[in-house]
């Protein structure tokens, strides 16, 4: 992550997270490396639909895609972005190692990454199969996806 700080502040780019199953793990692992207030513009968790609602995600998005997927992901990246004014927004959203009784849609142990590069008004998506033991593990495999996602989309 320390190289997505120092490309960011080389760029004058900024960027702002909307997580759900990572729980912040992509916006901690930025704070850590010195210089992160300089290029994190803000970081939501919005674990519930509710809250992804609030934050602009659109709630039939989510009733017609589910909330495990690339569409809801891409809604999230897109909303952050806006909310944060920052060129880019990342959103995360998935199962990881557990069944959601709220949400019974959507594949289980599969994480929908998107990147919302607001200068060129482009998406960028991955999906990762959280296949590791933990949701720590998960999380690891999740944040590798997009140091190396924001490394092609910020060069």
């Amino acid at each position: 992550m320390k190289e997505i700080v120092k490309l960011l502040q080389e760029k004058n780019k900024t960027i702002a997270t909307m997580e759900s199953c990572t729980g912040g793990a992509i916006s901690n692992e930025i704070t850590n490396i010195e210089g992160a207030s300089d290029v994190l513009k803000y970081s939501a968790v919005t674990y519930s639909n509710e809250f992804k609602i609030k934050m602009g995600v659109n709630k039939d998005v989510i009733d017609k895609y589910s909330v495990y997927s690339i569409e809801t992901a891409d809604e999230m990246s897109l909303n952050i972005s806006k909310f944060a004014n920052s060129n880019y927004g990342v959103g995360i959203t998935g199962k990881l190692n557990r069944v959601d009784k709220y949400n019974p849609y959507g594949e289980d142990n599969v994480v929908f990454i998107s990147i919302y590069d607001k200068d060129n008004d482009k998406y960028y998506n991955e999906i990762v199969e959280a296949i590791k033991g933990s949701r720590k593990e998960n999380k690891e495999l999740v944040i590798e996806k997009v140091i190396k996602m924001l490394n092609k989309i910020i060069k």
